[in-house]
């Protein structure tokens, strides 16, 4: 069992950077994979980034490349994503979620643990 609950969200203008942390419990948080998700108002939520149980490996969806950064420290059991560059369209509710496998996932389906989410206004 992991229990994950998110912080950092808020009110950032466009170009500005929030970065997001999750702090996860239980005894498998080292052994899971994690990722961020987000959900816009009136859209499905989406994958935004995933990283492997030992932090080795990362996977970022096309449209945040090159602008948010997923890490993680196990020794803390925290799992950040620094976000970059906002744009209005990355304005969603931000979701952690946990894995009972190693390897990224990028599908909502493929998750077993979520937290509650935070909320990212960004605005123009």
């Amino acid at each position: 069992q992991v229990q994950l609950v998110e912080s950092g969200g808020g009110l950032v203008q466009a170009g500005g950077s929030l970065r997001l942390s999750c702090a996860a419990s239980g005894r498998t948080f080292s052994r899971s994979a994690m990722g961020w998700f987000r959900q816009a108002p009136g859209k499905e939520r989406e994958f935004v980034a995933a990283i492997t149980w030992t932090g080795a490996n990362t996977y970022n969806t096309d449209s945040v490349k090159g602008r948010f950064t997923i890490s993680r420290d196990n020794a803390k059991n925290t799992v950040q994503l620094l976000m970059n560059e906002l744009k209005p369209e990355d304005t969603a509710v931000y979701y952690c979620a946990a894995r009972r496998t190693l390897v990224i996932g990028t599908d909502v389906d493929e998750y077993d643990y979520w937290g509650q989410g935070t909320r990212v206004t960004v605005s123009s």
